[in-house]
C-alpha cells in the first residue's frame, strides 16, 4: 500500500458495490493518514469500531460511505478529531520566535521575513504538517522559484516533520503532463516551481479546490505578473478556502514593492525579524560587515575618459533632439535612458515622424547598450567591458546597426583595439570551454579593476590567518569563502585570479543553467552537486553569480565577499545570510569609489526605511482582510509538543557529469 492506510469502506467498497450497488471508493485516490494518527481520530471511524459484530455489513458500509462523504463536504474537509490539536516538533530545539510565528501562520495568511539561516523552512514544515493532518483529503503545496530549491525543500521538510515520502512528490517542467496529473491525484504534499503550477492549473490537471495550504518561498518575487501572482489569481477562481504562507529573507526592495507582495499574495499580516530583533539574538551569530572603497586608479580612469567621449558622440544626438533631457552624460545611467525612451514612445513630438522615429529608436538602443558597458567598466573592470563589446562587434548579440555605427566611430575603435590587445587571449581561453593547462595559471594575470587586487588581498589574508590560528590552537577545522559577482565574465575572471594560490585556495565557480559564450552553465543537478562538494570540503572557495544568493543551503561560510553593489537591499541581505549560521561571520563589500559607493549607501537607506515602516507604523501598508479561518468556528486547536521520529530520506542519485560538464575551475592539488 506504499505506506497508506485504507478506510474500512475503501477496503470493502468493491465487493459492496457489486452486491448492493452503492458507489465504491476504491476507484478514486486513497486518502492517506498522517503518521502516528489512527483512523480513530475521525468520528466516522470511531462509530465503525463500536458497531456490534452481528450488524448487517451492507448497512454498515452505507453508513461509513455517507460519513466519509459528509466529512469531505462539511467544514471544507476539516477533521474535527485531528483538529483538536496542532503539533509542534521537539526533535529540534524549541525556539520561542519559531513557535510564535508557526502559531500565527496557522490562522492567518502570513508573510514571514526572517534572516537567512533562522528557520523559515522549519516554520513552513510545521504549518504544512498540521494542514496535512487537519485536512485528510486536502493537498498541501510548496512552491520555490528554482528546481534546486524545490529539491532541497522537500528533503528539509521531511527531516523536520517526517511526512512519509510516499505521500510527497516533486514536480518539474520535465515531468510529463500525464504523469503530473496522476501525481496530483495520488499524492498529498507537492513541491514544485510556480511555472509548473500555472501550467497545471490552466490545463485542469491540478485539483485547485482540494488545495488547503500554499507555501511560497522567496516571496519577494511576487511582483507584477510573476508566476506566484498567477497561481494565486487562478486558485481564487476555484476556492478562497486555503491558507497562504509566504517566506522571504526580506519583504521587498522598497515600500511600494512590499505592498505589491501583500496585495498579490493576500497577506493578512507580516512576521518580521531583523538581525537585531531581541527574540532571535540568542540564536544568531555576529556578522561583521566591512565596506572597502577602492579608488578607480589611473589606468581605469584613462579608459573611463575615453569611453565617455564615445558616450558623448551618441548621447548628444538624443539631447539635441530634446528626447533626452538630462545633459550630464558621465552621470547618466542605463535606467534613465530606458525611461527617456519609454517617454518618447508614449508622447512622441509631432515634429518627429516616419523615418526619423526609427533613427531615434536606433540611437536609444545604442545608448542603452553603451551605458550598460559603462556600468560594467566601473563595477567589474576593463575585461568585462571588453567581453561585452566583443558580443556587439562579432555579431553574436545581433546588434547589426550598433556594430556598424560603432565601427565608424574613431574614438570607439581606438579604445576597442586597446582593450583587445590586453584581453583577447583571455577570451579565447574561456570561450573554448576547455580546461586550463597547468602552465596557464603561471601567466601574468591582468588586473582589469583595482577591486580585484583588493579582493585577492582579503581572501589570501583570510586563509593565512585561519591557518595560523589553527596551527597555534591545534584545530583541524576548515574555513570556506564565498564570493559574489553579478556577471559571469567577472566570476570567471575572479576564479582565474585565485588559481595561482592553489592548493591553499581551491576555487570553484557556481553559475546558472543557461550556457553563454564565455562559460558553460550548470544543470540544476550539477548545481546541487557543487553545493554538496563545497559543504563537504572538496572546494573551499566558491565564486558565484546571483544563483548562489537565494535559499540554497550552501553550508557554513566564514567569509562572504560582495564584488558589486545593487540598488535593491534584497541582494545584500540574501548574500549576508550565507554566513554567521553556526559561528561568527564576516562580510566584506568591495566598492568602486563614486557611483557604486553611492548605490550601496542608498540600498542601506532603503532597507532601514522598509523595516521602520513595517514595524513602526502599520498604517503605511494595507493588509488583506479576508484571510480564511480554515478551522471551523468553535474549534480552537491546542498546542501539543511532540518528538517526531523521521526515517532516512532517500534522495535521487546525483549527477555523474559534474566533472565532465561543469566549470573549468575544479582543481585539487594543482590538477584537474
Amino acid at each position: 500500500m506504499s505506506g497508506r492506510q485504507r478506510t474500512l469502506f475503501q477496503t470493502w467498497g468493491s465487493s459492496f458495490s457489486r452486491s448492493a450497488g452503492a458507489p465504491a471508493c476504491n476507484s478514486g485516490p486513497e486518502r492517506p493518514q498522517s503518521p502516528g494518527i489512527s483512523r480513530a481520530r475521525c468520528p466516522p471511524a470511531v462509530e465503525v469500531a463500536e458497531v456490534p459484530p452481528e450488524s448487517d455489513d451492507d448497512v454498515l458500509l452505507v453508513a461509513v460511505y455517507e460519513a466519509e462523504r459528509q466529512l469531505s463536504l462539511e467544514n471544507g474537509g476539516f477533521c474535527t478529531s485531528a483538529g483538536a490539536l496542532w503539533i509542534y516538533p521537539t526533535n529540534c530545539p524549541v525556539r520561542d520566535y519559531q513557535l510564535h510565528i508557526a502559531r500565527t501562520s496557522l490562522f492567518c495568511n502570513t508573510l514571514v521575513c526572517l534572516p537567512t539561516g533562522l528557520g523559515k523552512t522549519f516554520i513552513a514544515a510545521v504549518v504544512m504538517y498540521n494542514f496535512y493532518r487537519w485536512f485528510p483529503s486536502g493537498k498541501v503545496v510548496f512552491m520555490a522559484p528554482t528546481k534546486p530549491l524545490v529539491t532541497q525543500q522537500i528533503e528539509a521538510c521531511y527531516r523536520v516533520m517526517g511526512i512519509p515520502q510516499s505521500h510527497m512528490a516533486e514536480m518539474t517542467g520535465s515531468t510529463q503532463a500525464l504523469t503530473r496529473k496522476e501525481i496530483w491525484r495520488s499524492k498529498r504534499v507537492l513541491f514544485l516551481t510556480p511555472q509548473v503550477m500555472v501550467n497545471d492549473l490552466s490545463r485542469g490537471a491540478c485539483p485547485a479546490a482540494e488545495i488547503k495550504c500554499l507555501v511560497i518561498d522567496e516571496a519577494h518575487k511576487a511582483l507584477g505578473n510573476y508566476a506566484y501572482c498567477q497561481v494565486v489569481r487562478e486558485l481564487v477562481k476555484y476556492t478562497d478556502h486555503f491558507r497562504i504562507l509566504a517566506l522571504s529573507a526580506t519583504p521587498g526592495s522598497d515600500i511600494k514593492a512590499v505592498q505589491q507582495v501583500i496585495t498579490n499574495l493576500r497577506i493578512g499580516q507580516i512576521e518580521l525579524r531583523s538581525e537585531d530583533s531581541p527574540d532571535i539574538l540568542p540564536y544568531s551569530h555576529e556578522r561583521r560587515v566591512e565596506k572597502l572603497v577602492v579608488p578607480l586608479g589611473e589606468e581605469l580612469v584613462a579608459i573611463q575618459k575615453a569611453y565617455i567621449q564615445v558616450l558623448e558622440a551618441f548621447a548628444s544626438s538624443l539631447i539635441q533632439r530634446n528626447v533626452l533631457m538630462r545633459r550630464d552624460i558621465p552621470n547618466l545611467t542605463k535606467y534613465q535612458i530606458i525611461l527617456a525612451r519609454d517617454q518618447f514612445r508614449k508622447n512622441p513630438s509631432p515634429n518627429i515622424v516616419g523615418i526619423q522615429q526609427g533613427i531615434i529608436e536606433g540611437e536609444f538602443a545604442i545608448c542603452i547598450s553603451l551605458y550598460h558597458g559603462y556600468e560594467l567598466l566601473q563595477q567589474m573592470g576593463m575585461r568585462s567591458l571588453y567581453f561585452f563589446l566583443c558580443g556587439i562587434m562579432d555579431g553574436t548579440k545581433g546588434m547589426t546597426r550598433a556594430k556598424n555605427e560603432l565601427s565608424r566611430n574613431e574614438d570607439f575603435m581606438k579604445l576597442y583595439n586597446h582593450l583587445e590587445c590586453m584581453f583577447a587571449h583571455t577570451r579565447g581561453t574561456s570561450a573554448s570551454g576547455s580546461s586550463i593547462q597547468k602552465g596557464d595559471k603561471d601567466k601574468n594575470f591582468v588586473y582589469s579593476h583595482p577591486k580585484l587586487k583588493k579582493l585577492e588581498e582579503v581572501v589570501v589574508e583570510h586563509f593565512k590567518s585561519w591557518n595560523t590560528q589553527n596551527a597555534s590552537e591545534k584545530k583541524c577545522g576548515e574555513t570556506r569563502v564565498m564570493i559574489f559577482s553579478s556577471f559571469r565574465d567577472s566570476v570567471q575572471e575572479i576564479a582565474e585570479m585565485l588559481l595561482k594560490h592553489q592548493p591553499v585556495i581551491r576555487v570553484m565557480t557556481f553559475v546558472g543553467h543557461a550556457s553563454g559564450k564565455s562559460m558553460k552553465g550548470f544543470t540544476q543537478k550539477e548545481q546541487l552537486e557543487v553545493v554538496k562538494q563545497f559543504r563537504s570540503g572538496g572546494y573551499n572557495t566558491l565564486v558565484s553569480t546571483c544563483v548562489g544568493e537565494e535559499g540554497l543551503d550552501i553550508g557554513e561560510v566564514d567569509l562572504i565577499i560582495c564584488f558589486d553593489a545593487q540598488k535593491s537591499p534584497i541582494r545584500l541581505i540574501q548574500r549576508m545570510g550565507r554566513t554567521g549560521r553556526k559561528r561568527q561571520g564576516r562580510i566584506v563589500v568591495i566598492l568602486a569609489e563614486g557611483r557604486e559607493e553611492r548605490t550601496y549607501n542608498q540600498s542601506q537607506c532603503n532597507k532601514r526605511s522598509i523595516y521602520k515602516a513595517i514595524s513602526g507604523n502599520r498604517q503605511v501598508l494595507h493588509f488583506y482582510q479576508g484571510s480564511p479561518r480554515m478551522v471551523p468556528d468553535g474549534i480552537n486547536p491546542e498546542l501539543h509538543k511532540m518528538f517526531i521520529t523521521c526515517g532516512v530520506y532517500e534522495p535521487e542519485k546525483p549527477s555523474r557529469n559534474l566533472q565532465r560538464k561543469s566549470s573549468i575551475f575544479s582543481y585539487k592539488n594543482g590538477e584537474k
